[in-house]
Order: C-alpha cells, then sequence, then structure tokens
C-alpha cells in the first residue's frame, strides 16, 4: 500500500529556502564582527600611487612612579690639618704632668698597722661545750669505760626483771679536773640509771680541757653500758 503525504507536512519543500536564511545570517555576523573591530586607514598619496597605512593600536602603558630621590649625603667635615715640621727645626718640648705625677701631692703619712684588739678572757664559771682541747681520762677512753666497767653493781632488781641497756649520762670537768653536776641526758630505767650516776659521781680527776691554752670548765658525756651475762 503506497503511503501518501500531503503538501503542508512535507518538509523537504522548504529545505533550500532555510539554508539560504541560515547562509545570510552568518554572513552578516561575520561583516558586523569585522566592521566592529576595523582599524583606522590612512591613505597616502606619493606620485599617483595609494598607499593603504594601517595605523595599529598601540595599547596604553602605564607609567612607573619616579623613585624617590636619594637621601643627600652627610656633610663631611674637614680633615685635620697636620703641620708638617721640617727635620733641622727644633720643636720645643712640652712637658704634661699630672696630679699622679706631682710628687708634692703625695702621701706623707706612713701606714700604721692595726691594733690587734685583745680577746677578753671568757668567766671563770663558764662552761664550753666543746673547747679546743678537750678533757681527757688518764688513760684515755678506752681506761674510762675499762674503770666504769670495774666499779659498776648490776642492780638486782633490774637483773630479775631482765633490764639492759646504756645510760647516757653528761657531766662537767671543772678547770682543775674535778667532775660535778652529773645527770642523765637519755635514761634507761630508774635503777640502772642511779646506780650510773653514783658510778661517775666517783671517777677520779680528768686531764681538764684548754681554751688558748688556759684550763677551762668543759661538759663532758659518756655512755653507761648495762649487759646481763648468761
Amino acid at each position: 500500500m503506497e503511503v501518501k503525504k500531503t503538501r503542508k507536512a512535507d518538509l523537504e519543500k522548504d529545505k533550500s529556502l532555510i539554508f539560504l536564511m541560515g547562509l545570510v545570517i552568518a554572513l552578516a555576523i561575520l561583516f558586523v564582527g569585522f566592521e566592529w573591530g576595523e582599524k583606522e586607514i590612512e591613505v597616502a598619496t606619493d606620485d599617483g600611487l595609494a598607499v593603504i597605512i594601517e595605523e595599529e593600536e598601540i595599547d596604553a602603558t602605564l607609567q612607573n612612579e619616579p623613585p624617590p630621590p636619594p637621601p643627600e649625603p652627610e656633610p663631611v667635615s674637614a680633615p685635620e690639618i697636620l703641620t708638617i715640621v721640617e727635620d733641622d727645626v727644633e720643636v720645643e718640648d712640652t712637658k704634661i704632668l699630672s696630679s699622679e705625677d706631682d710628687a708634692t701631692q703625695a702621701q706623707t703619712s706612713t701606714y700604721v698597722a692595726p691594733v690587734k684588739e685583745e680577746e677578753e678572757e671568757p668567766d671563770a664559771d663558764f662552761i664550753f661545750v666543746t673547747a679546743e682541747k678537750m678533757p681527757e681520762f688518764p688513760g684515755g677512753d678506752a681506761a674510762l669505760l675499762k674503770w666504769i666497767n670495774e666499779h659498776i653493781t648490776y642492780p638486782t632488781i633490774a637483773s630479775e626483771n631482765g633490764i639492759q641497756g646504756r645510760v647516757f649520762c653528761e657531766f662537767t670537768v671543772n678547770a682543775d679536773g674535778s667532775v660535778q653536776d652529773v645527770i642523765a641526758i637519755k635514761p634507761l630505767d630508774p635503777n640502772l640509771d642511779r646506780e650510773a650516776l653514783r658510778v661517775l659521781r666517783l671517777l677520779p680527776k680528768f686531764k681538764p680541757g684548754e681554751q688558748r691554752g688556759k684550763p677551762v670548765r668543759v661538759k663532758y658525756s659518756v655512755p653507761v653500758r648495762f649487759q646481763l651475762r648468761n
């Protein structure tokens, strides 16, 4: 069966007309573009010959600001003028004296050594904790502990109760070597303390302590040891 088209529905009949209209529009756009960017043209004549000169468009350039003027140079002082003296000319010597060179300003006083003040002697009743030379038991510390052990009696009550240890005592050794003011500074037991004080009061004379070569009173401490024997 043959398909028939009406003339109004046939699109091929206006094809050439549409093509021509598009070509005209394209040329018009191209022409407008050329006219928009057209440069100015000058025509110069020389002996009947026409020369076409196109003026090139020159982009505007920004002028850089001029640099600041250089700082003014500081004034230079004039150099010191030195006077040159001939070798055969005698120049008068100038002697400069200072107060240090002036002998008249020298000190005339003589050095006097300071007088050493004599230290006051300590009071006879003053008791030293430490002295230049400490008191000494005849024979030394070992002889002192041996003498205490030989003269001490262990209290029966303390022995029965098994009490033992050390009683730390202190006393004063006088300028003549005698012992006084015996006290227990770290007691252990009343019975043991009394026995330790009793024995120390019986101590023989010590070799007294000395301060600046003179005998003085000095504090002395000693531990009294109580130990049970099996």
